[in-house]
């Protein structure tokens, strides 16, 4: 009978990272030994975790000896660092950062989606983007049923997607409107080139531009669902946006299927027995998934179906998520949890 496994979580002091901990507790994972690594400045600080006190300990090579698995949430630049030192150790690595996510022999995976996939890693597995997770979540049991061949999508995702700070941010910028600061320009800013307020703002862009009028952003919700679905011909376009809002993407998205003559009735139907999928579809009371109401939820919520009006094989859906736990944290656990059912984490 296993013992239970040693699990690292690097980034621990960071918003996903902490949504990690409270996640291995919550579900009971069967962790026997926790090592919570972080920054050099954040090292030796004491963390309670489910009424036992740790110390954070710096991320180091040597931090991952002896670890069975390791979480990193910590940015692109530490996984790229470390999560090869910690393979060689050998660990698995699940990886919440974007810095392995298209490296061809780096599976990258959402289990209801492609589980099968862990069995082809080479000790890292990457975690998708937020965004991405709950698109496709939403999104594979029409494909298996009926068949896909073309997503457009706009999103309208929260700030706590790019971090603390963010929030911070909002929260500040909030404060100074509803106190009818006359001087707009004087809300506190981080200091770089063009960047907008976000409190009462909406913003176009999310990460940098590309040559083709795209945004990295968008071109990863692209690219990582053709590879998460195996459709590499999918038509697939993404349009990622900003909203002042602190938890939870929305996306509004236009799917078209291959079967002909399918009803939207159908579509929520399959919807609502499709595990990890809550289905709020009633708009005649008032009722669709929002960020306000899904904060703290794990499933991926969905409603507003409607059949386009000028294609029978058209439909239009909006999905919401907690971006910090089935976008993020949670996703990283149910890898884990699913190497331990696939039996590819050795028992211990």
């Amino acid at each position: 009978m296993s013992q239970g496994y040693t699990v690292a979580v690097v980034g621990a002091t960071g918003a996903v990272g902490q949504k990690i901990i409270e996640k291995l507790v919550e579900r009971n994972f069967p962790y026997s030994k926790l090592k919570l690594l972080a920054s050099k400045r954040s090292a030796g600080k004491e963390v309670e975790v489910n009424g036992l006190t740790y110390k954070l300990e710096e991320a180091t090579p040597e931090s991952f000896e002896g670890v069975d698995i390791a979480f990193f949430s910590a940015g692109g630049a530490i996984s790229k660092l470390l999560a090869k030192e910690a393979v060689s150790r050998g660990a698995i690595v699940v990886d919440n950062t974007s810095a392995f996510r298209m490296d061809k022999d780096t599976p990258l995976v959402v289990p209801e989606v492609n589980k099968q996939a862990l069995h082809a890693h080479q000790g890292i597995i990457a975690n998708p983007n937020c965004s991405t997770i709950q698109m496709v979540a939403a999104l594979e049991p029409i494909r298996k049923a009926y068949g896909l061949s073309k997503v457009i999508v706009s999103t309208y995702q929260a700030v706590s997607g790019a971090g603390a700070a963010a929030i911070e941010e909002l929260t500040t910028q909030s404060e100074a409107i509803n106190e009818k600061n006359p001087n707009p320009s004087i809300l506190p800013v981080k200091s770089a080139e063009k960047h907008y307020p976000i409190a009462g703002n909406v913003i176009p862009q999310i990460d940098v531009f590309d040559e083709d009028g795209f945004t990295l952003e968008e071109h990863k919700m692209m690219n990582e669902t053709k590879k998460i679905m195996t459709l590499p011909q999918l038509s697939i376009a993404a349009t990622c946006v900003r909203v002042p809002v602190v938890t939870g993407h929305s996306e509004s998205v236009y799917i078209e299927i291959d079967k002909e003559d399918v009803t939207v009735d159908e579509l929520k139907q399959l919807l609502s027995n499709t595990k990890g999928i809550t289905l709020q579809d009633a708009p005649e009371q008032q009722l669709y998934p929002m960020p306000y109401f899904v904060e703290d939820e794990d499933d991926v919520f969905v409603g507003r179906i409607r059949k386009d009006p000028s294609n029978n094989n058209g439909f239009h859906m909006w999905i919401v998520s907690d971006n910090l736990l089935k976008g993020a944290a949670l996703n990283s656990i149910q890898i884990a949890e699913a190497l331990i059912e696939e039996r590819i984490l050795k028992e211990v």
